[in-house]
């Protein structure tokens, strides 16, 4: 592997703002990196149905192996602060300055399967037909993956490489989730004349919030009031709130049971109170379990002994780009990339690892 090539073109990427809805100027790099590597390059019209100011990235690399075409996924769009990111190595890590994310999620990805295909091109190693997806609006919704145009893809498995820890972690099981906004109307009246004849919104809210049970539920399922909001004034008895909440769980059952709880909390306070509510319900995406002798696993745990990386099934409480295309007949497993404290300021991941990873890639295309 070529290091400092590996750490050049992270250095440049992660310089590339590229917030969510807002990936265009990364995806016309990514482009041209992506057809200098061979790939035949098709942006699908996702960005339109997700409202990005482009679609996801479908490259296409022929292959001269018997063997099935496999996919790589990873995604372009990052949180935020991502503006002017500077990034700086000590000691063996890359880091941000401190002000901003680093975007290693999901740049690292990225680099991995780019620089994990160019070694095996300019090695000539044999492979069979690669698939490569870069996905937009992954972090606010998996909307890329959602909106994909799953006419072009022809692979029936999919490596993501897309989660925090170390190299090794390969995430078989993972959470459903749903969505839950909820708008309280009460009654406005003056809070120092008259509050008597309001219904407090932001009251009812809370009251609802009270009766909940939240955050740890059991060991497959979680659930969480994320934001609220509600009022204009000290002086008067807040007539509208709102809220956001989620719930997560390994079991679809235990997930239906969880927000129709929720909801009848905020039913029930309603009514308490004399005020209304509207509630709006989404399924945000499914779970996905993949079974230990599934071919993809397989694959995962030979090219890691090739290459000395223990293998390390895990369970997470998130959500990727892993559950829909599991959803859409798309084995997929998502793989550790050696990223840490993603979604902060604090993010970093070590050189090695960039290193590490694109030897996995690499190894998994000798592999299949």
């Amino acid at each position: 592997m070529n290091k400092d090539r590996i750490v050049s073109r992270f250095i440049d990427y992660v310089k590339i703002s590229s917030p969510s809805y807002k990936e265009a100027d990364f995806a016309k790099v990514l482009k041209k990196d992506m057809e200098e590597l061979g790939f035949e390059v098709i942006v699908d019209n996702a960005g339109e149905k997700a409202g990005s100011n482009t679609g996801n990235l479908i490259g296409f690399l022929k292959g001269n192996k018997d063997v099935d075409p496999i996919m790589f996924c990873a995604h372009m769009d990052t949180v935020t602060p991502c503006e002017n990111i500077e990034p700086i190595i000590e000691d063996g890590i890359i880091k941000s300055k401190g002000n901003t994310i680093l975007s290693a999620d999901d740049k690292a990805g990225i680099i991995g399967i780019l620089e994990g295909i160019r070694y095996i091109k300019e090695n000539n190693i044999p492979h069979g037909d690669i698939e490569v997806v870069f996905t937009i609006c992954e972090e606010v919704g998996l909307y890329g993956s959602k909106y994909l145009d799953y006419s072009n893809i022809k692979s029936k498995m999919a490596f993501v490489l897309d989660a925090s820890g170390d190299i090794g972690g390969v995430n078989v099981q993972g959470p459903a989730q749903t969505q839950i906004h909820a708008k309280f109307h009460g009654k406005a009246a003056h809070a120092g004349l008259s509050p008597e004849k309001g219904i407090n919104a932001i009251q009812v809210a809370s009251k609802a919030i009270n009766k909940m049970n939240l955050l740890r539920i059991d060991e497959e399922t979680t659930a969480n009031v994320g934001i609220i909001r509600g009022g204009t004034a000290t002086n008067i008895v807040a007539d509208y709130a709102e809220m956001e909440l989620e719930a997560r769980s390994l079991k679809e059952e235990k997930l239906e049971k969880q927000v129709a709880h929720m909801v009848e909390a905020m039913e029930n306070a309603a009514k308490e109170f004399g005020a209304e509510v509207v509630i709006e319900v989404k399924h945000a995406y499914p779970t996905f379990s993949l079974d230990k002798d599934e071919p993809i696993l397989n694959i995962i745990k030979t090219a890691m002994e090739k290459i000395n990386i223990t293998y390390k099934p895990n369970t997470t409480g998130g959500g990727s780009d892993t559950n829909i295309l599991n959803s859409k007949g798309v084995k997929a497993a998502t793989l550790g990339v050696g990223m840490f404290n993603a979604h902060s300021v604090n993010e970093y991941i070590g050189v090695d690892d960039l290193i590490k990873l694109s030897k996995l890639v690499a190894s998994i295309i000798e592999s299949h």
